[in-house]
């Protein structure tokens, strides 16, 4: 093997290691491929389906020279070293082999389908022949069954996440990165060594304005853990969609939150009819519970839930029994925790125990001021979803023409994706898009403006202030004015807020 096969070696043997979604993975297939790579963009996402061409010319290569250095191990004086070059690049040349099968596999209709594996015994014999071959002196022997497992959550995870998460922007790129790390973490090898059995200990905490896409990111987690394969029975333990439970908690009283959380034994309440195992005793081992809008609840909520973040036990309602909760957990909120704890609605205790993983989704906002023209492809997304992939093209034209003339290039989509959602199918019935507006203040308020007697330092602080009154936050407000927040801090009028407020 000469230099420059060890150096497209070595730049291989990073990518099964690597986060697919950041611009890591690019920077080692330029390694790899030098004057022949393509460029083909950094962001993966809905919009690039075409197959990447720096993918297939590394798979062309990889084949035979994967094989003179298997020979290398075999034949030669290998060092510690080389072993690892091999080991690495033998995970690479092994998941690739199989990675379209376990694709379909993943799209199969049926839980059969999603759960056995026909090609298993094929994929055994390659992975024993790659790993496990005792005269390659390998110190890292993976069992084909344990490395078959990562390999679809692999595949299972990068398809959730990029056909979840749509949008070409960087925040959105960095949004598919973080949920890609709450999957793996940032460190692959370890997780390979030791965590993949353990991430369920680690809470996941999901924050972000609404309509942007939280529960989408929960359950492109909790889809994604790592579920063992039986190779006797030659399917998997679970079947991963049937282990995802989700409840927003704004929509229930913290009793029925008990309940559906806890349980609870006949007769603990009006209208237990019966025993019954809430989801944290119905959650299978590799299942995780998603608590949607989780700063909405109660103190003593909160308080139970620290004893299952703790000790994970908990009891029923009704019930001196402690109970396992041997799932994942994972959380949002679309309020700020801090200023929630300020405010003594959070315990501070309750987030230190859910913040051991934060994810943060980016605003609508954000997404399209750092690239504009997503707007095209996240209506056209939409609209495929709504009315088809044959009409998507015509519906998104009159949208975008709807919008570019009625809203401008500036709206700020307040209601962010879930917003854009409304108007698109606003516009497929009506035609139009009706925005919400609110309410002006008294007609006392507005009179300094329509008297002209304002300063125009006057102006700008009367101004602010209606702004962030309407915004509700410093850092929403200097968004909108594209104003720095310490800014508009100092601007905002005290006095004028607590009347703007009161004219509501």
């Amino acid at each position: 093997m000469n230099i420059k096969q060890r150096r497209f070696a070595e730049a291989v043997a990073e990518l099964p290691y690597c986060n697919p979604f950041l611009p890591e993975r690019v920077e080692y297939e330029r390694q790899a491929l030098g004057e022949d790579f393509v460029e083909h963009g950094v962001v993966w996402h809905f919009a690039t389906e075409d197959e990447n061409p720096n993918v297939v010319e590394i798979d062309a290569r990889l084949e035979p020279l994967f094989e003179e250095l298997r020979e290398l191990i075999l034949r030669g004086e290998p060092t510690a070293e080389d072993r690892r070059l091999y080991r690495d690049v033998g995970f690479y040349v092994l998941y690739y082999r199989y990675q379209e099968r376990l694709r379909r596999m993943l799209l199969s209709e049926t839980p059969e389908g999603r759960r056995s594996a026909p090609f298993f015994d094929e994929f055994a014999a390659d992975a024993s022949r790659i790993l496990l071959d005792p005269d390659l002196g390998l110190e890292d022997r993976v069992a084909p069954e344990v490395a078959f497992a990562w390999f679809y959550q692999a595949r299972r995870a990068f398809q959730f996440i990029h056909r979840s998460i749509i949008g070409g922007s960087m925040p959105t790129a960095k949004l598919r990165a973080a949920v890609w790390e709450s999957v793996f973490t940032r460190d692959m090898r370890r997780f390979r060594r030791s965590l993949y059995e353990r991430m369920g200990d680690f809470t996941t905490l999901i924050t972000g304005p609404s309509g942007t896409g939280k529960e989408l990111v929960a359950r492109a987690i909790g889809l994604s853990r790592y579920i063992p394969f039986d190779p006797i029975r030659r399917e998997f333990t679970e079947d991963y969609r049937e282990a995802f439970y989700a409840l927003n908690l704004s929509a229930l009283s913290p009793t029925l939150i008990e309940s559906e959380l806890f349980g609870h034994q006949k007769g603990a309440f009006t209208g237990a009819l019966s025993d019954r195992a809430g989801w944290f005793e119905d959650c299978p081992p590799l299942g995780a519970v998603f608590l949607d809008e989780i700063g909405e609840i109660d103190e003593s909520i909160q308080v139970k839930l620290l004893r299952v973040l703790q000790t994970r036990t908990f009891q029923r309602l009704g019930d001196t029994t402690d109970r396992l909760f041997r799932g994942k957990l994972i959380a949002a909120t679309n309020r700020n925790p801090h200023d929630e704890m300020q405010a003594g609605r959070m315990r501070q205790d309750f987030y230190y125990r859910l913040c051991s993983d934060l994810v943060s989704t980016p605003s609508l906002s954000e997404q399209l001021q750092d690239a504009p023209e997503e707007l095209e492809n996240l209506v056209l997304s939409v609209a495929a979803q709504t009315v088809g992939r044959d009409e998507a093209e015509s519906v998104a034209l009159e949208v975008l023409d709807w919008v570019a003339r009625e809203l401008g290039p500036r709206y700020a989509w307040p209601g962010n994706f879930r917003e854009l959602e409304q108007c698109v199918r606003n516009v497929i019935v009506r035609g139009a898009y009706s925005r919400p507006t609110a309410s002006e203040p008294e007609d006392d308020l507005f009179a300094p403006l329509r008297s002209c007697n304002l300063s125009a330092e006057e102006l700008l602080n009367w101004y602010t202030t209606l702004v962030y009154q309407r915004e509700g936050s410093y850092l929403a407000a200097s968004r909108a004015l594209e104003m720095d927040r310490r800014t508009v801090k100092s601007r905002v009028d005290e006095d004028l807020l607590r009347r703007f407020e009161g004219s509501h």
